[in-house]
């Protein structure tokens, strides 16, 4: 079954024509990464020791945002001293701090430089540190 089929594309199927079809392919792929796009991209964070994931949108170049997300797995680091936060004063959460959004955003941005970090998701609430 699969001999026929490929004796049927051999002879109806020219390789160069195949070999054109994906180069065409690869070229038009290049030429659309070329362009801005706006994605969500997962940031994985840790400040003083205490590590969260937030969901960022961000807006850059698709070559930029294509390199992030196929080989930037790192972590972030972050000193507390950089952002701006609030001690929780809800029950039951009692030690832990509310991080600034725009604080934390605007500490993003910085270590992502080719890149625009638009909007921040859902912050979790860290664990104060032993000496903040």
């Amino acid at each position: 079954m699969i001999d026929n089929l490929l004796k049927w594309l051999h002879r109806y199927v020219s390789p160069v024509f195949l070999m054109l079809l994906v180069a065409s392919f690869v070229l038009w792929y290049i030429a659309k990464l070329g362009y801005t796009y706006t994605t969500e991209q997962v940031v994985r964070i840790n400040v003083d020791g205490e590590q969260f994931e937030v969901t960022c949108v961000v807006e850059g170049i698709g070559t930029n945002l294509f390199g992030y997300r196929a080989y930037s797995h790192k972590t972030l680091r972050i000193p507390l001293s950089e952002l701006k936060y609030k001690r929780s004063r809800e029950e039951g959460h009692e030690g832990k701090l509310i991080l600034d959004a725009q604080s934390l955003q605007s500490a993003i941005s910085v270590r992502y430089s080719d890149i625009k970090v638009i909007a921040l998701g859902i912050i979790p609430e860290i664990n104060q540190p032993k000496n903040p």
